[in-house]
C-alpha cells in the first residue's frame, strides 16, 4: 500500500503552485491590491483550485516574499570586494538588478506588514552590510559620526527609497541603477560630486542591461 504522506506531489499539481507563484508576480507588480481572482486568472487557474495550494491570498504573498527574499539575500551575499566601499555600492547594484522587474512588489512588501517576513532572509546580509561598514570606518572612508547599525539602516532606506521613488515616478533602467548606488554612497558619507567620481571610475559599478 502506498504511503501518501511521502508521495511526491503530481506534476500538474507542482507545476500549477508554480504557476500561481509567477502569475503573483506579475500581477502583484502591477497593482499590488490584486485579488485572487485575479491572479488565479493571469495563472490560467480557477480561484478554486487555489485553495489547494494556499488557503487564502495572505498566504500566497507570504510565500511569495519569502521565496524572493531569500533569492534576492542569496544574491546580495554572493557580493564580494576588497575595498568595503565598492562592495556596499556592488550590493545596491546588485539589489537593482535582482528587483527591477518586481520593483513595486519589492516596495509593497517593505512598506506593509509583510516586511517581517524578509527580515530572517536579510539577516546575513545586514550581518556583511555591518561588516563592511567597520572596515570602511576603520579605514577612514566611511562616516563614522553616527553607530554603525544606523548607518546600516539608513543606507538599506536610501535604496529603497530609489526603489520607491521609481515605481511613482518611472526611471530609466540605467539612471535608476545609478541612482540607487549614488544613494547608497551618500548615506555612508561620500558628497554628491565625490560620489559620482567613484562610480565613474569603478568599471565594476557601471549599467549592465540584462541579457
Amino acid at each position: 500500500m502506498t504511503d501518501t504522506s511521502t508521495r511526491t506531489p503530481r506534476r500538474d499539481a507542482t507545476q500549477n503552485r508554480a504557476a500561481l507563484i509567477e502569475a503573483a508576480k506579475v500581477v502583484l507588480n502591477q497593482n499590488p491590491d490584486a485579488s485572487l481572482e485575479t491572479i488565479a486568472a493571469e495563472a490560467g487557474l480557477s480561484r478554486r483550485s487555489v485553495y489547494g495550494h494556499f488557503a487564502s491570498r495572505d498566504d500566497l504573498l507570504r510565500e511569495l516574499v519569502s521565496l524572493g527574499s531569500r533569492r534576492v539575500a542569496a544574491a546580495l551575499e554572493a557580493v564580494t570586494h576588497a575595498d568595503p566601499v565598492v562592495r556596499l555600492a556592488l550590493i545596491a547594484s546588485r539589489l537593482w538588478h535582482e528587483v527591477e522587474d518586481v520593483r513595486v512588489m519589492t516596495v509593497f512588501t517593505v512598506r506593509s506588514g509583510l516586511k517581517h517576513h524578509i527580515d530572517e532572509a536579510l539577516e546575513p546580509l545586514r550581518r556583511g552590510v555591518l561588516d563592511a561598514i567597520h572596515t570602511g570606518r576603520d579605514a577612514g572612508t566611511i562616516r563614522d559620526d553616527i553607530s554603525a547599525e544606523r548607518l546600516a539602516r539608513l543606507m538599506e532606506d536610501a535604496m529603497f527609497s530609489v526603489l520607491e521613488e521609481s515605481t511613482e515616478h518611472p526611471l530609466p533602467e540605467a539612471d535608476g541603477h545609478r541612482l540607487v548606488i549614488l544613494s547608497t554612497l551618500g548615506s555612508i558619507g561620500l558628497g554628491w560630486r565625490d560620489a559620482n567620481r567613484f562610480v565613474d571610475s569603478h568599471p565594476e559599478l557601471a549599467w549592465k542591461a540584462a541579457s
